[in-house]
């Protein structure tokens, strides 16, 4: 019977947790409604920039070169972050880590060429 009180606390601790992740934003945002001041007005919709009167809209378009630029050297330095840990344990790891990491940097020699064939690389 102790197993299965064990086992029903288990649960019991996630389903807390899994309540308590949503009721807490619930109610933070609830309350934050609620308390807020609300006097909206034409001022205060129109955009800021630094004291000056806009005088164009706010939202200008991107190139979505530029995005996906960006996106390419998230993944290449998140990637390279990879590459640290292993250098550093490199000499107990041994040859199977070696041939992992190989076929790591392989793949991603394979991601690079494909995006330098798309030219994605291509800033202008």
């Amino acid at each position: 019977m102790s197993i299965l009180n064990t086992y029903l606390n288990s649960y019991m601790i996630i389903f807390i947790f899994l309540l308590l992740g949503i009721l807490l934003p619930v109610v933070a945002l609830t309350a934050g409604r609620l308390l807020r001041p609300h006097a909206p007005s034409t001022a205060k919709q129109t955009t800021y920039e630094s004291g000056i009167e806009p005088f164009h809209e706010a939202r200008v378009q991107f190139n979505v070169r530029y995005y996906i630029f960006a996106l390419m050297f998230v993944i290449f330095d998140v990637e390279t972050v990879f590459l640290y840990p292993w250098a550093v344990a490199y000499d107990s790891l041994g040859l199977f880590a070696l041939i992992e990491m190989l076929i790591f940097v392989f793949m991603l020699l394979v991601g690079l060429t494909y995006a330098w064939k798309k030219k994605v690389l291509k800033w202008n």
